[in-house]
């Protein structure tokens, strides 16, 4: 949570320069005025001040009235480009090099301090949206920052989306003053690019990770972070912060929509996919980045459903669940990791030794750098409670933890309490060696110390067709459809059908959170931020249709109002069938909190409106983070889709979909609870409880009949060490072409001690089929992959009759049984303790 970014969200919102108000902000200086204080607004001599350092420079002459506006950069990307694929086995970290270490020893204890400090932009950007080199140069000497983080456009620059060119040109200057000064070792530059590089202009914005999940292909979440790390490396930026690996397991959070979704096999395979994605050959290839798994760990299951509320997770279920999609991330290499906001059990996890030294370090293997969440080792003292003061909580995070870098964001708070810790001998000299050990090396494997500034050339592939298409077939791979009563999809060209709702004729709905600005573009910004790159789903009718469709607004995105209800229920009675577009504003973190999940009344009551006014079919798409409860739309409507946050392309694929040029095969990747009570339902939850949500995990429908028979296990009996395969035959009964996602789960029927999963999804495959094809999907089983881990901490086997499951909720009965063979008594693995 950012509450300095919140502050300037809200001003834009109010249209007040944020200027006006940052010397109100406590306890510095923010936004664009992040290092000007109110004498330096009317032109004179400022004092620019940081923790408890000064400088004094001439002060800019403020002219800017604080409005941002749309960077001038001419945009041209090239139509296609070549690209270096993943090579073929993980590149990530290891041991550090001799000559880093020489350099980490030829440091002084200041310089060594200040590596392990990362500020935010608006520290080092003027009261008129520039850059303010005088501010560079004071946190270069004074402070030796070795990390900055974040874009001018969300903290008071003066446009309102950098070009790659503007932005590079940015970095550039800053790492060109890095490289002068100071330690004259180059930064490092992290920015949130989770769904493309989505705070570069013209960058190609991915379905969010909720939506790519529900592909059940994990080449989607390699495309888009390749794409993504290609487009951030175009602006000079180093390091991405993602992929997001938490689980979303309570669906009120504000964060559900960044993830893979609540399952911990399907989490890991696009999280592993995502990182090669990024990374590639990171070492060599400089058209990627330092990818960043996060948040370590638990973040996923708030407490009341509210961003960085408390969780309550029982130490083995933290192993059995929340950890496989972060040792699969380390297994393909991760270069960075970023602890997770908040507490555990009550135990911050920002100063656990347990969380992030024994587990992440010991258990998991991880030898990549982590850095904190923002700032997040203060927020042990002002926010949590689980620290006396700033020096305290600094103290703890350095002995405590491995913690490497702290995104201390605003002021020289860290650098200032680590100097004193280590001169009066609290804190180590070589525990900083240990941290400075690993973000020198991620500089050097990134090229830094040979090529420390943009590759002017990658700009010319940020925005290419190329990857415009590659995110619209992750759009039409991942949309859901959830219902489908007498085939009233697809539309036929001859319908008369009336388009209405908020999110269809709206690229922003579409892109969400993290898009264009942190809580996504403004009301006043609409969509002209996006200056054409992006569609609606409007704009897409029309390009599948060849006609303007008839598109009414209906309502409101809050659900406060309906616009023109009598003109709008006018229209419904004279068309054929009714496409109604629901869903959410944009939001992320804890501006995005709710306390209930079902949609806005008004929202619903459109619906309602509409079918017994109007009496005619009624299509009901979703554009939305998290699965919000649909009272009785449900029953109402005659179908409905899922889009998730489709990204800002994805108005094309949808509308492809409404109208049969695309059969869809997207399969939910949570389950869409259908009470409040069902928030935190899981497929994972333990089989005695009543599992009846909306719709299950997994399910989704297509336009053809396709069928399973034929399950068949090589093998009775499942032994550890002795793997069997599970195989199935699915066949494609038409009418039209199909992509089916086959899983295969387990269901133990008992557990001698520990109450048994429901399911456990174990496989997956998605495969093409044309009409009339069969195909025979053939999956292996292990028994260590119904290992489990107990309360001792002891990862075992416990022996019982165990189902092989073929996607359990859309083709019920396809079910074998194999008898697991082990002893109960056998440690397969010990947890650090």
């Amino acid at each position: 949570m950012r509450y300095a970014s919140i502050l300037y969200y809200v001003l834009s919102l109010l249209a007040i320069p944020a200027t006006l108000a940052a010397a109100d902000i406590p306890g510095g200086h923010h936004q664009a005025a992040s290092i000007t204080s109110p004498a330096a607004s009317a032109g004179v001599e400022a004092t620019v001040s940081s923790g408890n350092g000064a400088h004094t420079s001439p002060a800019p002459v403020c002219a800017w009235n604080g409005v941002q506006v749309n960077d001038p950069e001419p945009f041209s990307p090239l139509p296609a480009y070549a690209f270096k694929e993943m090579p073929r086995y993980p590149v990530g970290p290891g041991s550090i090099d001799s000559d880093v270490m020489r350099m980490v020893r030829r440091l002084s204890l200041k310089e060594k301090i200040g590596q392990m400090m990362q500020i935010e932009v608006g520290q080092i950007i003027d009261c008129n949206g520039e850059l303010n080199r005088t501010a560079v140069e004071y946190w270069i000497d004074e402070w030796k920052v070795g990390s900055f983080l974040e874009t001018p456009a969300n903290h008071g620059g003066k446009y309102n989306w950098y070009s790659p060119k503007t932005f590079g040109a940015l970095t550039d200057a800053v790492q060109k003053i890095a490289l002068e000064r100071g330690a004259k070792i180059p930064v490092i530059w992290g920015l949130d690019s989770v769904r493309g590089a989505n705070y570069v202009k013209g960058a190609t914005i991915f379905p969010a990770g909720i939506a790519t999940a529900a592909t059940f292909n994990p080449q989607f979440a390699y495309d888009a972070g390749r794409i993504a790390a290609k487009d951030t490396r175009a602006a000079g930026v180093h390091w991405a912060f993602a992929p997001v690996l938490d689980l979303a397991v309570n669906k009120l959070w504000s964060r559900t929509y960044e993830n893979f979704g609540e399952d911990p096999y399907l989490a890991s395979k696009m999280g592993a996919a995502s990182v090669n994605g990024y990374q590639g050959d990171y070492k060599r290839d400089r058209s990627r980045v330092a990818a960043c798994m996060k948040h370590f760990i638990g973040y996923g299951y708030p407490f009341d459903g509210s961003d960085r509320a408390n969780r309550h997770i029982a130490a083995h279920e933290m192993l059995e669940y929340y950890m496989p999609p972060f040792k699969a991330a380390i297994d393909a290499g991760v270069a960075t990791a970023m602890e997770s906001y908040g507490v555990v059990n009550g135990e911050a996890v920002t100063l656990s030794n347990y969380y992030l030294r024994k587990l992440l370090r010991e258990q998991l293997g991880f030898e990549g750098m982590l850095v904190t969440d923002w700032g997040e080792i203060n927020s042990q003292a002002t926010m949590y409670h689980t620290a006396k003061d700033l020096t305290q909580a600094t103290q703890l995070a350095l002995e405590r933890t491995s913690i490497d870098m702290s995104m201390v964001a605003d002021d020289s708070s860290f650098a200032n309490i680590t100097l004193g810790l280590v001169k009066r001998g609290v804190v180590s000299a070589s525990r900083l060696d240990e941290s400075v050990g690993r973000i020198l090396q991620l500089k050097k494997d990134l090229g830094l110390f040979k090529f420390p500034y943009t590759d002017t050339a990658l700009a010319s592939t940020v925005g290419s067709a190329q990857d415009i298409e590659t995110a619209r077939d992750a759009v039409r791979e991942s949309v859901t459809l959830l219902k489908n009563a007498n085939n009233v999809l697809p539309l036929r060209q001859s319908d008369r059908v009336l388009f209405v709702g908020p999110t269809l004729n709206s690229t922003r709905y579409m892109g969400g959170g993290w898009n264009v600005h942190w809580q996504g573009p403004s009301d006043a910004e609409g969509d002209a931020v996006y200056q054409g790159f992006g569609d609606t789903i409007i704009k897409g009718v029309q390009q599948v249709t060849g006609t303007v469709p008839l598109y009414m607004p209906g309502v409101d995105i809050d659900g406060a109002a309906l616009i023109d209800v009598d003109k709008v229920i006018a229209a419904a009675k004279q068309a054929d069938k009714i496409v109604i577009g629901l869903g959410e504003k944009t939001y992320a973190e804890n501006m995005g909190n709710i306390d209930s999940l079902v949609l806005p009344w008004q929202q619903l009551n459109l619906v309602y409106t509409l079918a017994s006014e109007a009496k005619k079919p009624i299509v009901v798409v979703l554009i939305e983070g998290r699965p919000r409860r649909l009272d009785r739309i449900p029953d109402v409507a005659s179908a409905i889709v899922n889009a998730y946050l489709p990204g800002t392309y994805g108005g094309l694929p949808i509308a492809e979909i409404l109208y049969g040029a695309v059969n869809p095969s997207g399969r939910l990747p949570y389950s869409y609870p259908a009470t409040e009570s069902q928030a935190s339902t899981t497929i994972w939850q333990s089989s005695y409880v009543a599992y009846n949500p909306q719709w299950a995990f997994g399910y989704g429908l297509g336009y053809s009949n396709v069928t399973y028979s034929n399950v068949t296990l090589s093998n009775d009996v499942l032994a550890t060490g002795a793997p069997i395969t599970a195989s199935v035959s699915v066949t494609n009964k038409g009418p039209h072409a199909q992509k089916e996602s086959v899983m295969l789960f387990t269901h133990q029927q008992y557990r001698v001690g520990y109450a048994p999963e429901l399911y456990r999804l174990r496989a997956f495959d998605k495969v093409d089929l044309a009409v009339g094809e069969t195909k025979h999907v053939v999956f292996e089983l292990m028994a260590e992959d119904l290992a489990f881990w107990d309360r001792d901490m002891k990862r075992r086997i416990e022996p019982a009759p165990v189902n092989v499951v073929i996607n359990p909720y859309t083709q019920n009965g396809i079910v074998a049984e194999v008898e697991l063979v082990a002893n109960p008594d056998d440690v397969i693995e010990r947890a650090v303790v």
